[in-house]
C-alpha cells in the first residue's frame, strides 16, 4: 500500500512518498520506507529525491535557520554533499541541489527569507510527525558555543567585567598598603635610649 505524507505552506509543498514496513511492525497508515519525496517552491521547478537527499536538506537548512535567527549566519553544506545553503546577496539565501549524475550542473535557488521560513517549517512538521518512522538520523540541536556568539557583543562590553575586576583588585591592593602594620602577638618594642659613653 502506497502511503503519501505531505506539508505545505504559503510558497512550499513537501510531499513524501513510501511505504509501511510491514517487517518492523508498521501498521497501514505508518511510512516507514521512504521511496522517494517532491519539493515544489512558488515559481520553480518541482524538485525530486531519494532519502539522502532529504536527509542532506534537513542536515543543512535547520542548523542555517538557526545560525540566521541567532545572528550568526553561515553557509553549511561541503562542496562534496548533496545540498547546500549560503547567505547570499541582499538578504537572499542561496540554496544548492548537486545531482549525483555526472556532467550535470547544479541547481542554484534564491529564496527571500519568507521562503525560507515556509521550507523551515515543512522540515519541521516533516520532523515531528508521528505518522512516520523513518529514522531520520538528524543532529540533535546543541547549544551555540560560547566563541560563536562572542563577536555579538561590542568591545567594552566584553571588557567591562574583567576591568572591572582589575580595578576593583588594585584599590583594595592599594587600602591595604595604606594600613599601619599591626605587631605581632608576643612581641615588645624597647624603647630607644641614647648611650653616651664618657671618656
Amino acid at each position: 500500500m502506497k502511503l503519501t505524507s505531505r506539508y505545505e505552506q504559503t510558497s512550499c509543498r513537501l510531499v513524501l512518498e513510501g511505504l509501511p514496513d510491514l517487517s518492523a511492525g508498521h501498521d497501514g497508515q505508518t511510512l516507514g520506507i521512504l521511496t522517494g519525496f517532491t519539493l515544489a517552491l512558488a515559481g520553480r521547478t518541482e524538485l525530486e529525491g531519494k532519502r539522502e537527499h532529504l536527509l542532506a536538506l534537513m542536515a543543512v537548512v535547520l542548523p542555517y535557520a538557526r545560525h540566521l535567527l541567532s545572528g550568526l549566519p553561515r553557509a553549511f553544506g561541503a562542496a562534496d554533499e548533496p545540498v547546500a545553503i549560503s547567505p547570499g546577496d541582499g538578504g537572499s539565501h542561496t540554496l544548492e541541489l548537486r545531482s549525483s549524475q555526472p556532467g550535470t550542473p547544479p541547481l542554484s535557488l534564491q529564496l527571500d527569507d519568507a521562503e525560507l521560513a515556509d521550507l523551515v517549517r515543512c522540515l519541521d512538521q516533516l520532523r515531528l510527525d508521528p505518522r512516520l518512522a523513518l529514522g531520520l538520523a538528524v543532529s540533535p540541536t546543541q547549544p551555540l558555543r560560547r566563541r560563536e556568539l562572542r563577536h555579538r557583543q561590542p568591545l567594552a562590553q566584553r571588557l567591562a567585567a574583567p576591568l572591572a575586576g582589575a580595578g576593583t583588585l588594585a584599590v583594595v591592593a592599594a587600602l591595604l598598603a595604606l594600613l599601619p602594620p599591626t605587631p605581632r602577638p608576643g612581641s615588645s618594642v624597647a624603647p630607644a635610649t641614647a648611650v653616651t659613653r664618657a671618656r
